[in-house]
């Protein structure tokens, strides 16, 4: 009885030589593989919240700096957060707030460059486009009006479109060409959402050149 277990028990034991013989080596790289995979996940999720911690606690001092006008403490802030954290929310987050304070302090200059670097770096398009909205007004103020039509034209999301439109109507406005601003305020009027407090100071520009956004819209639907 007991030679007949023990025959079982090589047999079996020789059976998962050959299986292991054949098998082990792939068996064994697929482990290495789904660990190592794990363990470069694990890794970048702790790099990821350290990640944001650091830049958020850099993007709270900076907004302090702002509240407090201590600009030398911004400077240094903005700097150290798009140098080290480029890439994250916070770094546009900070260019927008920088660029704000920055036009308080009457540094246009400095200002417009924070924006254009929310244009050209930022990874979040909403950002990109309210940094060429402000961008816009900065260059509408200098008489800038060809840089500002080009920021004021580029492809942004739609929610972003009738402030653009709207803002291309007061670009127009300015160049004395009334009836380019017309059609402006009226692709803005038209993409508002009805009850938007906006849409009412698009209607109130649209009056006083003389038009009527209803009656504009009463002859589109007509087409």
């Amino acid at each position: 009885m007991a030679t007949h277990l023990d025959l079982e028990e090589q047999e079996q034991l020789d059976e998962l030589k050959h299986f292991w013989r054949r098998w082990g080596n792939l068996i064994t790289w697929l482990l290495i593989a789904v660990l190592g995979s794990y363990a470069a996940w694990m890794g970048w999720q702790s790099y990821s919240v350290k990640q944001a911690a650091q830049s958020a606690a850099l993007y709270d001092t900076l907004e302090r700096a702002a509240i407090g006008s201590d600009m030398p403490l911004l400077d240094r802030s903005l700097s150290d957060i798009k140098d080290k954290f480029a890439s994250t929310t916070y770094a546009q987050q900070a260019a927008l707030l920088a660029a704000r304070a920055y036009v308080d302090k009457d540094r246009a200059k400095d200002a417009k460059a924070q924006l254009t670097w929310v244009t050209e770096k930022a990874s979040d398009e909403g950002y990109q486009a309210l940094a060429r909205l402000r961008l816009a007004s900065l260059l509408m103020e200098e008489k800038a009006f060809d840089e500002a039509r080009k920021q004021l034209s580029a492809k942004v999301p739609a929610a972003f479109a009738p402030l653009m439109a709207d803002r291309l109507g007061d670009l127009y406005m300015l160049e004395a060409k009334p009836q380019e601003a017309v059609k402006h305020y009226q692709a803005a009027w038209k993409d508002l959402e009805p009850n938007a407090e906006y849409r009412r100071l698009v209607a109130v520009k649209l009056a006083a050149l003389g038009a009527d956004p209803e009656e504009k819209s009463a002859l589109e639907s007509k087409k």
